[in-house]
């Protein structure tokens, strides 16, 4: 399994970039995936996260300004980010959840794609 994200680049206060995450691979268990974030100095943390059966769940700091949507194959997912702020300004990552039936399997991480926002 392979996850490659991409979309990341500098951008513009209040610009609107869109991010994807493309699972390759065995994707009968991925059951959700996930973009995270990490800024310099700090944590790694959810931003949101959608499941094979389009559950989605967001970032507080996010809401009404992120969105994720994917095909119900889960072959890609996209963050689409809008009203950008300089806070935004990390690496995104995605991450797939695989399970069988309720047991969790395991994850896997893409790679990352800098998203830097400029005044």
């Amino acid at each position: 399994v392979q996850l490659q994200a991409s979309g990341g680049g500098l951008v513009q206060v209040g610009g609107s970039p869109r991010l994807s995450c493309a699972a390759s691979g065995s994707t009968y268990s991925l059951k959700a995936i996930g973009w995270y974030r990490q800024a310099p100095g700090k944590q790694r943390e959810l931003v949101a996260r959608i499941t094979r059966n389009s559950r989605i769940n967001y970032a507080d700091s996010v809401k009404g300004r992120f969105t994720i949507s994917g095909d119900n194959a889960m072959n890609t997912v996209y963050l689409q980010m809008n009203s950008l702020k300089p806070e935004d300004t990390a690496v995104y990552y995605c991450q797939a959840e695989y399970y069988s039936g309720g047991t969790y399997l395991g994850d896997y991480w893409g790679q990352g794609t800098l998203v830097t926002v400029s005044s």
